[in-house]
């Protein structure tokens, strides 16, 4: 797995892990915005542009992820934020380390797996695959993720970066994602945080998260559609890392 990292190492330090078909630079604008208070992570989830290897599971992202931390930050760190399959990679890793972090914020993570969507990958995506090459299609695609409009290079670069077989496999894993029970055993303090209009299915997986760990903090949204919080709003995403840090 890849790293791109900002801030200095003596301070403490936040992971941000990104959604799936996105890279490090979902959360670029909000590693600038702190970088000079923390020491900052983006890791490349595995099959993803510009990753080292192709998409396996959830879980072994979780490992490799946790195997870093274990080598380089002595075995835990201060706050992981995760969005959508990034969220679920760090749901995993809280599952599999109860103190893999201090804080933990979680945004717009599946937990509801969907048996129909999940047998129609496969054979729905794979023949329109060479789609996405077609810029007025991955046009199309990029309105439908709310991003700002000076990151559809990026986006649109390193979508025709990733491989068929790795975006079917992370397309199927994020759909057949469900919580393990050791999710409840979990020491961090955990932010979940959903948009009002996102669909029934993400709305229903932060009331499962919370529910399976009471603990849990549950942030609605209101006007925001899936991925907006993080992508679109950097500078309010960066304030609820300072808030969650400061109040922990």
């Amino acid at each position: 797995m890849r790293f791109q990292e900002y801030g200095p190492e003596q301070k403490e330090t936040i992971l941000l892990l990104h959604g799936g078909g996105l890279s490090w630079w979902n959360y670029r604008e909000a590693a600038e915005l702190l970088q000079t208070e923390y020491h900052i992570i983006l890791p490349i989830l595995d099959g993803h542009a510009g990753s080292d290897r192709p998409f396996t599971t959830i879980e072994e992202n979780a490992s490799e992820i946790i195997s870093f931390i274990d080598q380089h930050m002595n075995g835990s760190v201060l706050l992981i934020g995760g969005l959508s399959l990034g969220g679920q990679v760090l749901l995993e890793m809280l599952s599999q380390r109860k103190d893999i972090c201090s804080c933990a914020l979680v945004e717009s993570a599946s937990v509801i797996p969907s048996r129909l969507t999940h047998a129609l990958i496969a054979p729905t995506f794979g023949p329109t695959y060479g789609l996405i090459r077609n810029r007025s299609f991955a046009r199309m695609q990029f309105r439908s993720l709310h991003m700002k409009n000076d990151l559809f290079e990026e986006y649109y670069r390193d979508t025709c970066r990733i491989r068929k077989q790795d975006m079917i496999a992370f397309l199927k894993a994020s759909t057949s994602y469900t919580l393990k029970d050791a999710f409840s055993e979990s020491a961090a303090e955990i932010h979940v945080y959903a948009g009002d209009r996102e669909t029934g299915s993400i709305r229903r997986s932060a009331q499962t998260i919370c529910r399976v760990r009471p603990a849990c903090r549950l942030h609605w949204m209101s006007g925001f559609r899936h991925g907006e919080f993080s992508i679109h709003h950097a500078d309010r995403y960066s304030d609820a890392l300072r808030q969650i840090i400061r109040n922990r």
